[in-house]
């Protein structure tokens, strides 16, 4: 099979279907991420009010222990931390699609160049965070195996 390859001087140029395609998906992804920073306000909201949420449910039933301060604070770290990864991939997404727009409109190579930059770290970056997830999904279920197997066996 033989592969294509572009030289510095050669120019690749995007028909008029694939300039449309990447308009919506510009659209589209400015979309995602706006929804996306929506996503982080409401989880920092909910990591500074959580030790307060936790309080009111407890006091309204009886069987509901109410949490700790170490709870609360554990609770709101993991909360915040969350919202930080989050952040980054949406910050991606979101620089890719306002730059992309922009690109349109000012008709300019160099901004689309950085607009895919922005969608690759945005990639890139899910597939790492993909990646780290499989690794200890796959742990934990080593982990219990080898549990169940000491229970079998004890």
């Amino acid at each position: 099979m033989e592969e294509t390859t572009f030289q510095e001087n050669e120019k690749m140029y995007l028909s008029q279907e694939a300039q449309g395609f990447l308009k919506e998906t510009a659209k589209w992804a400015y979309f995602m991420s706006i929804l996306g920073f929506i996503g982080i306000g409401f989880m920092i909201v909910l990591a500074l009010f959580i030790g307060t949420i936790f309080s009111a449910l407890g006091s309204m039933s009886r069987n509901v222990n109410s949490m700790g301060i170490l709870e609360t604070g554990l609770m709101s770290g993991i909360y915040l931390s969350i919202a930080v990864f989050y952040f980054f991939p949406v910050y991606y997404l979101y620089q890719f699609s306002s730059k992309m727009k922009k690109a349109f409109k000012s008709n300019d190579t160099a901004l689309v160049n950085s607009s895919f930059e922005y969608l690759k770290s945005h990639y890139k970056f899910i597939g790492i965070l993909t990646l780290v997830f499989v690794v200890i999904y796959g742990l934990i279920f080593l982990f219990s195996i080898l549990v169940g197997a000491i229970a079998l066996f004890n």
